[in-house]
């Protein structure tokens, strides 16, 4: 029997011991309470309040915008319909990067606030001290690397990352330093899969891939993709499982009319 469909709640351990067991871990981002109600009980393993809710939510181009405010108001939306899966919250950029203090300080805010069970920074080296510190206070940390979306001004594309050598050697040290300091899981976005394969093949913790093929621990994707709500993005790596855009288009659709033609409410619809 799969450690998957035995556990009332998934903990950090639990991913661990799927790790071990070669069980894959799936993970969804949520964003508000009605949507993270459906994924929790569909069985989902991971739910990601993911700062992605700056381009499906707010309609933002980058996730730059989304304040540590906003992430904590999207962080308890979605503890608040969740019984079983693990909640992650992302740190937004700004909360974290260059001042160790004030990461932990971020932390501590969005653990209190939201009762999330754990954070997600970007970055490998250059924030190894805001993720020491935080995993000091008790606070569970979920890794990023690869395309690290918050760094889009720095890359200047969101193109697959880590292809040249150099770059992959040091995405592989960074995961090793991020294992060290005590993260208990790492998200890796858009790389070569044989690179994330070698990663998930000599770290002992989780690897959740995102357009990272199917060697790594687990796989995350975005819930507005996955069920096509969001038709602008396309991606090789996006497999979209319902067409919600069309559904949903539809059913408006249907209401206008009714409303227009009057056959709404009808007699039955009204008290």
């Amino acid at each position: 029997m799969s450690i998957q469909s035995t556990v009332k709640v998934v903990t950090t351990h639990v991913l661990s011991e799927m790790k071990l067991k070669g069980e894959k871990i799936s993970m969804l981002t949520s964003y508000d309470y009605s949507m993270a109600r459906i994924v929790d009980q569909a069985g989902i393993d991971v739910i990601l309040v993911g700062d992605s809710a700056s381009n499906v939510m707010a309609g933002n181009e980058t996730t730059l915008p989304m304040t540590l405010d906003q992430m904590i108001y999207h962080g308890t939306s979605v503890v608040r319909g969740v019984k079983r899966a693990l909640v992650v919250v992302d740190m937004p950029f700004g909360s974290y990067q260059g001042n160790s203090k004030e990461a932990v300080s971020s932390a501590i805010r969005i653990m209190k606030e939201t009762a999330a069970d754990a954070v997600k920074l970007e970055g490998g080296e250059e924030i190894l001290e805001s993720v020491q510190r935080i995993i000091s206070a008790g606070i569970p940390v979920m890794g990023h690397l690869g395309l690290t979306p918050q760094s889009i001004h720095k890359f200047g594309t969101y193109a697959v990352r880590a292809k040249q050598e150099e770059e992959a050697e040091k995405l592989v040290r960074d995961a090793h330093m991020l294992e060290e300091v005590g993260c208990f899981a790492i998200v890796i976005e858009k790389v070569p899969a044989a690179l994330a394969t070698r990663v998930a093949q000599e770290l002992s913790i989780p690897i959740i891939g995102i357009g990272a093929g199917g060697g790594v621990d687990g796989q995350v994707l975005v819930i507005h993709d996955m069920l096509g709500i969001n038709q602008e993005f396309s991606p090789r790596f996006l497999r979209r499982y319902h067409n919600l855009f069309a559904e949903m288009t539809g059913a408006v659709s249907n209401y206008i009319a009714d409303v227009k033609s009057g056959d709404f409410p009808n007699e039955r619809e009204q008290y």
